[in-house]
């Protein structure tokens, strides 16, 4: 067969020039020829020799990328050209008839402008990206030509009479308009950017962020290919598979992404929604009206993309149609002579198979790329709100009250959960948003084409969907119905579980494991019944896709003999795959609707401002707050002045908290605050910082309130280094840090810390004793330069000794000698001569004030004894001098056991793969280096803990399911090709419907259940062997990190994984079962399939290295966020005394951004996958199509079969992407079962004893003889000992005190009774029985201790008191009356029914150390040891409390 450009045939009119040159249609075609070789000419040797040997540098620094004016609508106009281009190919190739002869000129030039249109484009990125517009006069001088050219053809079609009736003359057009259009943008670049034709070019910079190298997030500055395929992304997930991602490798956010930014946008919005109103409107509705205000118009662009992508969503099931239908019908193509197409051949043109298996791949690759942009697009406006708002809430916690605290209306949980879960509810929510504005067009363009092709028995189909609707509805309900009790009762089991582990020795030491277990797992079973709700109703959500197969068989009993074809039966099909898509989308709506409303009363905090910071100077005074912890505000407040001498006078009631006249000038001197447990004292200190709420009265200061150096009675340390608490955000001065180290004494524990001062302590790092955290927190008052200390009880977790050094070198030598204004609350009275002035408190009111000489001339009672008290302490300081001081060296080794390098790591003797399974997996560095294969062993525990009943239904269901699937459409391919019997083929359809229906509810069932029973399983185990965990367990492992498997690991197996593997295992079977449909139908589909499936195998390997990188650095950026609103919210006082409100924030910021940067990455990551893997089933779709097209043309196949394989191979294009994503979703919900199993091989304590409960009397210990031989004990097996050969004997009734240094093994060795500790050699014999021979749970129940560290419930103070309910009302009150409490817990409301909040916040500290004595006293037991369990009280409280100790064991031991 012979080429030429304008056909070879004899006589052809192609050569005909006689009427003119131009109206030669060849020479015109010729013509159109010249502007796209002058293209190729001049762009080649530009491209390919010039920014060949330069494009190292110029795709290195991306600070010179800089768009030009138009950039995004020269992208637009120039895919709009490809697609017209590929028309005029296409209409030229079916035009040019049947002849020996080739005429290339009619498809030729448009070939030729393709390849232009692409070198064009191309042409333009490398001088946009190198910034030299200099070079796009050549782009100017083509867009003429070619606009001139293709006008010149117009013109002539239109002198020839050719018009709108033929389809060349409408390309044609189009193209005339295109490239006049891309002249019109080429013009307007060199109006703005003035390169050529003026004197003096406009010289623009890049972006600022740009211009920033640590900014690699790039999706804003790319150009707009690269912005819909993610192509930017590509070095970056390459980069991936050969490197762990950190924080470094994704660097900063862009400005406009970055949370201050959107801050400050959402801020503008609620002042403008302020201004707006007048009232200014509280709670939702003006929050979500802010909210539109800032994030509005992203989310009508998100919606825009996603109504244009679902509406091109519906070319698939019409291509289908008609690719059937012409199919069916032979494909007879109309084949004219060489000419023009007229509009009755273009509308066979348009129907012909292959042209329409063209256009579904373009609709395919368009729409895809579309409803990624609205996802993206949606996504990132979520995160920036979410920022944002997280923002925000940070702001509102800096400004609460701290009685918001105390008073358990506002606790660190519930900010924790408003930070870590409703934020990212609305987050997601805002991603589900679009999907509210296209729901409604897609279903009525859905049921309107419907009845297109099925006529009136549409209405059954959209009976269906509208029965459905409200179904659908009703089951969303019932599903937020489900989650809101299943988030409360996790709330509530998380809590309990957070303070069994905050208490687990206590727990351990009074054998009271066994209440608390039982009280978690009660909760537990609460909400495994509301997951069994929440999985029920899921599976039903998920039934609606098969109701509408029925419609079928309605049509066809109907209608008879009507027209019920292939072409009619798979687009309808297709119809209702799309129009089922709305529905599942209904139930997440509302679902994440209801979620949010559920927490609107937690949205007010966005707007209302309880907390106002109140200082003034001497001028009229703004009110200042003060609280009572235990009692609604209604306190009164008195003139605090810290200037004035005069008094103000009072009103007297019982209801005052703190009644305070203070008539002193509070200025370079030592004030001392002394007083009774809960008179008031750390109360006046807070109501002078602001703290607290007031009724009346003022607090004024010299000057404006600077910085105050203030250290809490309860220890608040930063999860950072030593070093890093203790200067606190200032500058570092090494000498001054030595001397604050050597007074507080520091140093002998810095030195046996694995790290010295570098040491990270915290939920983060070790834990440490309270002595140390006390001393580390009265350090940073010290080592900070402000003029006023406030020290609230620092001496009430040290020793006499070191109590005494940090009085002489750190407050008399340090703070005193530098004549700064100190005040301090103390119980240690015999430094009360060191004072320059003393302020006496009882019952919320100052006693006495002055100095000491006052108080013993005004009041010589009190100034007795306080004499009594101060000589009986300085008789414990000379006992304890008496004491042979231990060598440093021997402290340090004694002290080393305990917090010795080897403590730190886990010593299982295991192999290298179970060790980073193990407890490492929190850790950012450990985490992003596991970055291996599919965790198999972690896949095997969580299928085998189904057990053997539910995993072999689980597997069954699933492949009978797709396989009922396959056979219902390969059964409706059969029937739509044979037009006779309509009625047997019903028959067998509905019973296939049927029995598909069965399936699917048994399948989700079936996965839900096995998903529930592992966590239930899962979790009781784990709660099993955690509480019967030694305790050196605890001491060796953050109790963040254990939280963690109760909360994040337990949520992600309760929830996460059943969704995730039924989703997997649904789009992988579904992925299957359609590439075997296919191939089946067209056995030449495998030779394409091959090459395929090798790019989808490498797409997939380095997207789930980078995704599961990215997943965990997601997480691993939140918990340093979650930690620093925890942080700030428990040392909320301390940061606002010392004025560190904006250096917080700056921290905030920079956490924030961090996860969003990841959160922002993880998006990309996720884009680009399901952007190839679309493409990929889009070219799935296309070769499935020409492949069958082909072999139905040979009458080789039939078009029912057609249309089946078309229809599957549309399953493929969307499922193909969700079994990545849920491959690499599973692989990371995995690792939550790994970390789980890794806690489970805990080896637990030896609870079983050698005697029996026959052999242990009823009442023993009676006596409480006790006998230690030799004994030696150590805290671990590879741990030095800290008791050696330790011998004793303690005779019935004895009292014994036990002294020594800190760190010489005084706790130690009252641990060893209780067997907390392994002892190692020796034994002790209590009554004549070894106690290592006792059950555990015997033997700690019939011992009591105290601890140094009081340890409250929340619940009631009878809970506190007696959890086994074994006392009665009189017992428990001659306990509190023992412990000095019965007056206090008389006046609280409901008595031993009041409520204590978390932790016991509405106590002051003492109190809480006196309830931990009453609930010693409640025991009743004959050996009684107390571990400094008077650290908090005052002298004269402990005093009276021995005395009636003494009598009620001397009572007891009687009895």
């Amino acid at each position: 067969m012979s080429l030429a450009f304008c056909g070879n045939e004899n006589n052809s009119a192609a050569y005909n020039v006689e009427k003119g040159v131009l109206n030669n249609g060849c020479f015109v075609d010729a013509l159109n020829v010249v502007p796209h070789v002058f293209l190729l000419f001049i762009t080649f040797p530009i491209l390919f020799i010039g920014w060949g040997s330069q494009s190292s540098k110029v795709h290195i620094h991306h600070s010179t990328w800089l768009h030009f004016p138009g950039h995004n609508l020269r992208w637009i106009l120039t895919f709009i050209l490809l697609f017209v281009l590929v028309c005029e190919i296409a209409e030229g190739i079916v035009s040019d008839g049947v002849s020996e002869s080739r005429h290339l000129h009619l498809y030729m030039p448009a070939g030729m402008a393709f390849l232009a249109a692409i070198t064009s484009v191309v042409y333009y990125h490398n001088i946009e990206t190198s910034n030299f517009p200099k070079l796009l006069i050549a782009l100017l001088f083509y867009w003429t030509l070619a606009f001139i050219t293709k006008t010149i053809k117009f013109v002539k079609f239109c002198d020839n009479g050719v018009g709108f009736s033929q389809l060349r003359f409408c390309l044609t057009g189009l193209l005339v308009i295109l490239y006049g259009m891309l002249l019109a943008v080429e013009i307007n670049v060199i109006r703005v950017r003035r390169y050529v034709f003026f004197k003096t070019p406009k010289e623009v910079k890049p972006p600022e962020d740009l211009q920033d190298l640590g900014v690699r997030f790039l999706q804003p500055f790319v150009n707009l290919l690269s912005k819909g395929t993610y192509w930017w992304m590509n070095t970056f997930i390459k980069t991936a598979h050969k490197k762990p991602i950190d924080l470094k490798a994704i660097g900063k956010l862009p400005i406009a992404m970055r949370a201050l930014t959107n801050y400050l946008r959402l801020n503008e919005a609620f002042e403008a929604q302020k201004n707006k109103r007048s009232p200014y409107p509280q709670g939702s509705k003006s929050i979500w009206c802010a909210l539109c205000w800032a994030f509005g118009r992203p989310l009508v662009l998100s919606s825009t993309f996603r109504i244009l992508a679902d509406l091109l969503g519906f070319a698939g099931p019409l291509c289908i149609s008609g690719i059937v239908h012409h199919v069916g019908k032979g494909n007879n193509t109309i084949r004219p002579q060489v000419g023009t197409i007229s509009k009755k051949e273009s509308l066979f043109f348009l129907a012909n198979a292959y042209v329409l298996a063209v256009l579904l791949f373009f609709a395919l690759l368009l729409q895809r790329t579309i409803l990624q942009a609205s996802y993206y697009v949606a996504i990132e406006t979520g995160i920036n709100l979410r920022g944002a708002i997280q923002t925000k809430i940070y702001n509102k916690i800096m400004q609460l009250s701290t009685s918001n605290m105390s008073m358990g209306e506002m606790t660190a949980g519930q900010i924790c959960n408003l930070v870590a879960i409703d934020t990212n509810q609305l987050m997601w929510f805002f991603f589900l948003c679009p999907n509210l504005w296209a729901m409604p067009v897609q279903i009525i363009v859905g049921v309107l084409l419907l009845y297109y092709l099925l006529g009136i028995s549409a209405l059954i189909g959209a009976v269906v969907i509208i029965v459905l609707a409200p179904v659908q509805y009703f089951v969303a309900t019932k599903l937020s119905q489900a989650q809101r009790s299943t988030l409360e009762y996790s709330n509530e089991r998380l809590k309990k579980t957070n303070e069994m582990l905050r208490g687990i020795k206590l727990l351990k030491l009074y054998a009271w494991e066994h209440i608390f277990h039982s009280s978690v797992e009660e909760t537990r079973q609460k909400e495994m019944t509301s997951l069994k709700a929440f999985a029920l109703y899921t599976s039903i959500s998920m039934q609606c896709e098969m109701f509408s197969l029925f419609t079928f068989v309605v049509h066809a009993h109907l209608t008879g003999n009507a027209d019920f074809s292939p072409s009619v039966a798979f687009a309808s099909l297709s119809l209702f795959h799309i129009l089922v898509t709305p529905l599942f989308l209904l139930s997440s709506v509302l679902l994440d609707e209801t979620s949010l409303h559920l927490r609107c009363f937690e949205g007010t905090l966005l707007v209302s401002s309880p907390f106002t910071m109140y200082f003034c100077l001497p001028a009229p005074a703004q009110p200042l707050k003060v609280v009572n912890r235990k009692r609604p505000a209604r306190e009164d407040w008195n003139n605090y002045s810290s200037h004035m001498r005069r008094p103000v006078n009072i009103t007297e009631g019982d209801d005052f908290c703190v009644k305070v006249i203070l008539k002193v000038t509070l200025s370079n001197n030592l004030t001392m605050i002394v007083g009774q447990v809960g008179c008031g004292k750390s109360s006046l200190l807070l109501a002078t910082l602001g703290e607290m709420q007031k009724t009346s009265g003022n607090v004024f200061w010299n000057r404006k309130r600077g910085s105050v150096a203030y250290a809490s009675q309860k220890p608040w340390l930063l999860n950072a280094t030593v070093e890093e608490n203790i200067i606190f955000e200032s500058s570092f001065n090494k000498q001054r840090y030595k001397a604050v180290i050597d007074a507080c004494s520091l140093q002998p524990d810095i030195d046996i810390l694995p790290h010295g001062d570098q040491t990270q302590i915290g939920e983060r790092g070790i834990n440490l004793s309270g002595g140390q955290r006390q001393r580390i927190s009265v350090a940073r008052a010290l080592y900070q330069q402000t003029n006023v200390v406030f020290l609230d009880d620092p001496f009430s977790a040290l020793d006499i000794h070191l109590s005494d050094h940090l009085m002489q070198e750190g407050i008399l030598k340090m703070l005193r000698e530098d004549k700064r204004t100190i005040i301090l609350v103390t119980h240690k009275l015999q430094y009360l001569p060191h004072a320059d002035w003393i302020i006496t408190m009882k019952d919320g009111t100052i006693q006495r004030e002055g100095t000491l000489k006052d108080i013993q001339k005004s009041e010589s009672e009190l100034f007795e004894h306080w004499k009594t008290l101060m000589n009986r302490q300085d008789q414990e300081l000379e006992k304890e001098t008496i004491i042979e001081r231990k060598p440093v060296l021997e402290r340090k080794n004694l002290r080393r056991t305990r917090y010795s390098r080897e403590a730190l790591l886990k010593d299982d003797e295991e192999d290298e793969e179970e060790i980073t399974e193990s407890d490492d997996d929190d850790n950012l560095s450990s985490v992003l280096h596991q970055r291996a294969k599919m965790p198999w062993r972690a896949c095997g525990k969580y299928l085998s803990s189904a057990g053997i009943l539910l995993l072999p239904l689980l597997v069954l269901s699933q492949l009978l399911k797709h396989t009922v699937m396959v056979a219902i459409d390969y059964w409706l391919a059969k029937w739509t090709s044979d037009e006779f019997n309509h009625s047997r083929y019903s028959r067998v359809f509905s019973i296939l419907c049927c029995l598909g229906i069965i399936l699917c509810l048994v399948t989700s069932i079936a996965v839900e259940w096995t998903g529930l029973k592992v966590a239930k399983k899962l979790h009781y185990c784990l709660l099993n062997k955690i509480i019967l965990a030694p305790m050196r367990f605890f001491e060796t492992t953050p109790l963040g990190s254990i939280l963690n498997r109760f909360s994040a690991d337990c949520n992600t197996i309760d929830q996460h994984i059943p969704a995730t593997l039924e989703c997997l295992s649904r789009s992988t079977l579904l992925c299957v079962s359609a590439l075997a449909v296919i191939s089946y139908v067209t056995p030449m589909f495998l030779i394409a399939l091959l090459p395929l499936a090798i790019i989808c195998y490498f797409i997939q390997k380095y997207f789930r290295v980078a995704s599961r990188d990215l997943q965990q650095l997601d997480d691993s950026t939140q918990l340093p966020l979650l930690c620093h609103f925890s942080e700030t919210v428990e040392g909320l006082t301390t940061i606002r005394a010392f004025r560190y409100e904006s250096r917080f924030r700056q921290k905030l910021l920079e956490y924030t951004d961090s996860n969003n940067i990841a959160s922002l990455f993880l998006t990309a990551a996720n884009r680009w996958l399901e952007v190839r893997m679309e493409y990929i089933g889009a070219c799935v779709v296309l070769i499935a199509a020409v492949t069958s097209i082909t072999k139905s043309l040979y009458n080789q196949l039939s078009s029912g079969l057609v249309g089946l394989g078309l229809t599957y191979a549309l399953m493929v294009s969307n499922y193909l992407n969700w079994m990545v994503r849920n491959l690499a979703d599973m692989e990371i919900q995995l690792g939550a079962v790994k970390r789980i199993n890794g806690l489970l091989k805990t080896e637990a304590e030896n609870y079983e004893g050698l005697l029996s409960p026959s052999q242990i009397p009823q009442n023993w210990p009676a006596r409480g003889e006790i006998q230690i031989q030799n004994l030696s004990v150590r805290y671990d097996s590879n741990l030095k000992p800290v008791l050696k050969h330790v011998s004793a004997h303690i005779s019935p009734g004895q009292k014994i005190g036990i002294c020594g240094r800190t760190g010489s093994g005084k706790s130690s060795f009252s641990l060893a009774f209780f067997r907390m500790v392994d002892t190692f050699e020796g034994r002790i014999i209590i009554d004549g029985i070894d106690i290592a021979k006792l059950p555990l749970q015997t033997l700690r129940s019939r011992l009591s201790i105290i601890l140094q560290d009081p340890i409250l419930f929340s619940g009631t103070i009878r809970f506190n008191l007696d959890p086994e309910k074994k006392c009665t009302d009189s017992m428990l009150w001659e306990a509190l009356e023992i412990a000095q409490l019965k007056h206090v817990v008389k006046a609280l409301p409901g008595g031993l029914d009041a409520i204590v909040t978390e932790g016991g916040e509405n106590f002051s500290q003492g109190q809480r150390q006196l309830f931990c004595l009453a609930r010693a006293f409640v025991r009743k037991t004959s050996i009684f040891i107390m571990d400094e369990a008077t650290a908090s009280i005052d002298m004269a409280t402990v005093s009276s409390e021995f005395q009636v100790f003494f009598i009620w064991h001397m009572i007891f031991q009687r009895g």
